[in-house]
């Protein structure tokens, strides 16, 4: 009798275990039978491995543990297909092909059905925006600067929409898992008070989770490059290979960093902006420090003289890890610093005709 208890109890206990919230992915991917599937976070360098499977007839399932809700990508190895989604301690399944593992079908995720009710709200407006870009590139075809410059100006009024959907989105769901993430990738647009306000606004569990951690350690990076802060100083090598100092390159009246690079669709519609204000206020005092975070420096080097980017550039080739990027708390490009003769950062991430009515009021008060 006493060893039937005893049963009964470690059954009872197993059967308790086996009840504590955890995860479980079920795949369904039609044209993957024998692949193996990796569940993969993304570290601070590379990306970490939490699990890995091999499908049987399309079939498979990942069992685990979460601290809380977060992004993770499944990937088919050897492959290149992928799709990122919210993994968190519940039933998930992931329905869909091999060869459009992107677009799969997830349900069972609170926290993925959040952002994707935000994707959707933002998709009318995301889609004009991606138009009006296609559109850019057919009227830099023909070398249509005014209608390149109309729509330009189109789509930054659409993307100040989503950017106001955004933060209001980090404003009245700070219970989200969501939000986090949402708030650090807004983080480059907005000031470091900005910042720290929309952290404070989330729930307390929530405000735990590694990207908040990260995104506090950023913000204080962010201070140090703020309006009014002396811009630190740093030393790249030039197309050349010749090493180019940021102190050297200031001493002009007025000095724009410019971080971009050759695959940024975004960086490339604005630099016919920059090069308009280069070409009329160059011989006036203003310069231009081009800070590319590309890895191949082809591509850099054609970009540079597709665009016509006549001032000096400089880069390390070492992707988001440009260690001037670093260094300026850079998040997403473009994005901009204008100096004064001084080394004085006096405004930051102004585009278009921002920048240009920016560089001219100051050097007219400067004659």
């Amino acid at each position: 009798m006493k060893k039937v208890i005893y049963l009964v109890v470690l059954a009872a206990f197993i059967a308790g275990c086996n009840s504590q919230p955890h995860f479980v992915v079920k795949g369904k991917i039609a044209g993957s039978d024998s692949l193996t599937f990796l569940l993969q976070k993304r570290g601070l360098t590379k990306y970490e491995t939490i699990d890995s499977v091999v499908s049987r007839n399309g079939n498979f399932k990942m069992e685990g543990k979460v601290e809380y809700p977060d992004m993770v990508t499944l990937t088919a190895m050897n492959t290149g297909n992928r799709i990122a989604f919210f993994l968190e301690n519940s039933k998930i399944e992931i329905t869909g092909k091999l060869d459009s593992l992107a677009n799969a079908k997830v349900t069972g995720s609170k926290t993925q059905d959040e952002y994707n009710s935000f994707l959707s709200s933002i998709k009318g407006l995301s889609d004009k925006s991606v138009a009006l870009f296609k559109d850019y590139q057919i009227a830099g075809q023909t070398n249509d600067t005014a209608k390149q410059s109309s729509l330009a100006k189109e789509r930054d009024a659409i993307e100040l929409e989503i950017t106001k959907m955004a933060k209001d989105y980090i404003k009245n769901n700070p219970a989200s898992y969501f939000t986090p993430l949402l708030l650090a990738s807004m983080s480059s647009e907005m000031e470091p008070d900005e910042i720290e306000a929309g952290i404070n606004s989330l729930d307390t569990n929530v405000a735990k989770v590694q990207v908040i951690k990260d995104l506090k350690e950023r913000t204080q990076a962010v201070r140090k490059v703020a309006v009014g802060q002396k811009a630190p100083d740093f030393t790249m090598n030039d197309v050349n290979g010749n090493p180019v100092s940021l102190s050297s390159k200031t001493g002009s009246k007025l000095l724009l960093i410019d971080f971009w690079a050759a695959w940024c669709h975004p960086c490339r519609l604005e630099n016919p902006n920059v090069v308009k204000v280069y070409n009329e206020f160059h011989k006036k005092g203003f310069d231009v420090l081009g800070v590319s975070l590309d890895r191949s420096k082809e591509d850099w080097i054609k970009a540079i003289a597709d665009d016509k980017l006549t001032w000096t550039h400089i880069s390390d080739l070492q992707y988001w890890d440009n260690a001037a990027a670093k260094l300026y708390a850079v998040g997403s490009i473009p994005t901009n610093f204008l100096l004064d003769e001084n080394g004085t950062i006096i405004a930051r991430n102004l585009r278009g005709d921002d920048l240009y009515n920016k560089v001219k009021e100051i050097l007219e008060k400067l004659k």
